[in-house]
């Protein structure tokens, strides 16, 4: 072969490996550009918060209870990180430095004032730096001294129960949409009939209670853990940063659709809020009234007059 075909072919060889590089390197750019392009499409948005496959950490915070629980939880996680790599450390130490080949004879100390008095005190020093931002932290997710509105969470064997208070004591139902009633796109076990709407940027103030059994009313994007307890009323709160569709669930087990209790918060802007409540009132005041249908129910009745037999009666008498 001469020279000249030996540099074609290395010629040809050389592109054709360029063109398998650059191949390989198209999809990750190609998924990198799309990732971009919806992190602007969508940046400003929500859109629906819930568990992905995989999920290694937490869900993105999208409320200021929840940014102050990721940042308590990373504060732990240096601490902890710190302490691990410090015992593993000295564990490696002491097995070096301290194994029957190097050190044939173990020495006899006992004690030693100084180090007693670090491994007692650090500890305590420890938790405490841990204690401080946590207090913080529950009583910050305690209460809103003042709420723009009220939501009444009442859990049920097997559903939730939201009532408003401040808007004309509305109430509605949600439950879980089965399997073979879901639409393309909806999330298994995670979407229901009616949502519990709210408008973005208000404080709310969550007040839940339960008619039966324990339940939890959870909602990790948004930072919301509040049992249900019969008999009991407790209070939190809640702010949506953005619009969008945050997703929850009951994660106390309270029998056998336990599974089946989910939570879907639709955070709105205020005017679409506003339009929503008079929509729900509107299909309140449409809806038949249970008193109403007793007071038909019992015009229906056939009214027997003072004194007249009834049918047994009359039956006996025959």
């Amino acid at each position: 072969m001469s020279p000249a075909t030996g540099d074609k072919s290395d010629g040809v060889g050389r592109t054709k490996r360029g063109d398998q590089s650059m191949q390989l390197l198209r999809r990750p750019l190609a998924a990198l550009t799309t990732l971009m392009l919806a992190c602007l499409t969508y940046g400003g948005a929500a859109l629906a918060q819930a568990p992905r496959p995989w999920e290694m950490g937490m869900q993105p915070a999208f409320s200021p209870v929840k940014q102050r629980i990721i940042e308590l939880h990373d504060l732990v996680l240096v601490i902890i990180t710190l302490i691990t790599l410090f015992v593993a450390g000295l564990l490696a130490w002491v097995m070096y430095r301290y194994n029957a080949k190097r050190n044939p004879v173990p020495g006899r100390a006992s004690h030693n004032t100084i180090l007693e008095v670090a491994w007692t005190v650090l500890p305590v020093l420890i938790l405490v730096v841990i204690a401080i931002p946590s207090f913080r932290l529950i009583y910050y997710q305690d209460r809103t001294p003042n709420p723009d509105l009220t939501v009444k969470v009442t859990a049920h064997q097997w559903y939730w129960e939201y009532s408003y208070p401040d808007q004309g004591n509305i109430d509605i139902e949600s439950r879980y949409i089965h399997d073979e009633d879901l639409k393309p796109g909806q999330l298994r076990l995670l979407e229901v009939d009616n949502q519990l709407v709210i408008p973005v940027g208000k404080n709310i103030r969550i007040l839940t209670g339960s008619t039966d059994v324990i339940h939890s009313f959870f909602i990790p994007s948004l930072g919301v853990q509040r049992y249900a307890i019969p008999g009991r009323t407790i209070e939190t709160w809640v702010r949506a940063d953005k619009p969008g569709v945050y997703y929850g669930e009951c994660n106390q087990i309270c029998g056998q659709d336990h599974s089946r209790m989910p939570i879907a918060v639709h955070a709105v802007p205020e005017a679409e809020f506003t339009a929503w409540v008079e929509q729900a009132k509107k299909s309140a005041s449409a809806a038949p009234q249970p008193q109403a249908a007793a007071r038909l129910q019992t015009a229906a009745v056939e009214v027997v007059p003072q004194g007249a037999p009834t049918g047994s009666e009359q039956e006996i008498r025959q």
